[in-house]
């Protein structure tokens, strides 16, 4: 019985592991052309603050 427990522990934490590394693989990089169109996509009034400031420094304020 103990090892059973042990094995879904050990389950549990792979299973969780692997669903952080895929939800972040998926985000495009903060300031990146593609994450200023997702943010152009998204509602402004879903945009926290931090995001916000970022839109403004990298997607209006650019210095290329």
């Amino acid at each position: 019985m103990r090892k059973m427990s042990m094995l879904h522990r050990w389950l549990a934490c792979v299973l969780l592991g692997f669903i952080a590394l895929v939800s972040t693989a998926c985000a495009p990089e903060v300031g990146s052309p593609a994450w200023c169109e997702r943010m152009d996509a998204t509602p402004k009034g879903d945009w926290s603050t931090n995001q916000a400031a970022d839109y403004a420094r990298n997607c209006l304020f650019q210095s290329e």
